[in-house]
C-alpha cells in the first residue's frame, strides 16, 4: 500500500475510506493530494473486499474546499506531483467509474472543487453543519465540465445556474430540498450514518451494481468531453491576467477587480 500524506486511506470491512487530510486549509487539494487520491481509488478499485468507498475531509470545519488557491497564487500553479500533472480531470472520472459506489460524508465547508467532488459521488450524506456552494468567478476559476453540466442533472439548469453566477452558500436543509445531499444528520452522526449505508449495499450484489452505476452514467458520459475541453480551458485562463488577478486577490485577503483585465472582443 502507499505512503500517503495529503489523505488517509482505510479499509473498514467491505468499506474502504478515503480522507482528505489537510485541515490546515481546509482540506482544499493541491496536484499531490489528487494524485494520492487517484491512488486510494484505483486501491479501492481492486480490493475485491471493498463494496464501497466513502470520501470525506478531516477535522470538523470543510469536507473540501476545491483546489488550494493559496498554492497557486504563490507558484502559479498546484505544485508538484509524480507525474508532472494536475489531474482533477481524472479523478472525476475516476470517481465516476469505478464500479462500486462512491458515499460522500460531507462534514463541513464544500465549495468550489470540493462540491464537484460531492457532486460527482453516487450520494451524499451531510452533516447539520455542512454548506455547499461555487467559488469559481469569484477567484478566477471555473469548471465548465461535470462541474456545471453533470450540477445541472442533478438540481436542474435554473439551479445550477443560480449556484455558479451567484456564488451563494447553502445549508445542509437547502441542500437536501435541491436534491444536492440524500439524507442529514447530526455532526457527531455523520460517519456513522455514512457506515451504515456502506453495510446496507455490501450485501447486494457487486455485479448488479456495477451494471447499475454503468447504466446511469451512461446518459452523461458525453460530458467527460466537455470536462477535457473545459480543464483545457482552465489551464489556459488561469494563467491568465484575469486568473491571477482571482487567486492574488484571494491570497491578499481583497476584493478582485476583474474587470479591467476583461476583454469582451
Amino acid at each position: 500500500m502507499a505512503t500517503f500524506h495529503d489523505i488517509t486511506y482505510a479499509v473498514d470491512g467491505a468499506t474502504a475510506v478515503v480522507t482528505i487530510n489537510r485541515p490546515e486549509r481546509y482540506n482544499a487539494f493541491r496536484a499531490k493530494t489528487v494524485e494520492e487520491m487517484i491512488k486510494a481509488f484505483r486501491a479501492a478499485w481492486a480490493d475485491r473486499q471493498v463494496q464501497s468507498v466513502i470520501l470525506t475531509g478531516a477535522g470538523e470545519k470543510a469536507f473540501c474546499t476545491g483546489g488550494d488557491v493559496k498554492q497557486r497564487a504563490e507558484t502559479g500553479d498546484y505544485g508538484p506531483s509524480e507525474s508532472g500533472m494536475f489531474e482533477i480531470g481524472y479523478l472525476h472520472k475516476l470517481i465516476r467509474d469505478i464500479p462500486k459506489p462512491v458515499i460522500a460524508g460531507v462534514n463541513g465547508v464544500a465549495v468550489g472543487g470540493g462540491h464537484v467532488l460531492h457532486v460527482l459521488c453516487d450520494v451524499s450524506i451531510a452533516s447539520e453543519n455542512a454548506l455547499f456552494g461555487q467559488a469559481g468567478p469569484k477567484v478566477g476559476s471555473f469548471d465548465a465540465g461535470f462541474g456545471s453540466a453533470y450540477l445541472a442533472r442533478v438540481v436542474g439548469e435554473k439551479k445550477a445556474r443560480e449556484i455558479w453566477f451567484w456564488c451563494r452558500m447553502y445549508d445542509a436543509t437547502a441542500a437536501q430540498e435541491m436534491g444536492l445531499v440524500n439524507k442529514v444528520v447530526p455532526a457527531d452522526q455523520l460517519m456513522k450514518e455514512a457506515k451504515e449505508w456502506a453495510a446496507e449495499i455490501a450485501d447486494k450484489s457487486p455485479t448488479a451494481i456495477r451494471f447499475l452505476k454503468q447504466s446511469f452514467n451512461a446518459d452523461t458520459d458525453h460530458q467527460a468531453g466537455l470536462s477535457n475541453l473545459a480543464m483545457s480551458a482552465l489551464d489556459l485562463f488561469t494563467a491568465s491576467p484575469e486568473g491571477l488577478e482571482g487567486a492574488a486577490a484571494f491570497a491578499e485577503k481583497r476584493k478582485p477587480d476583474f474587470n479591467r483585465h476583461v476583454n469582451w472582443h
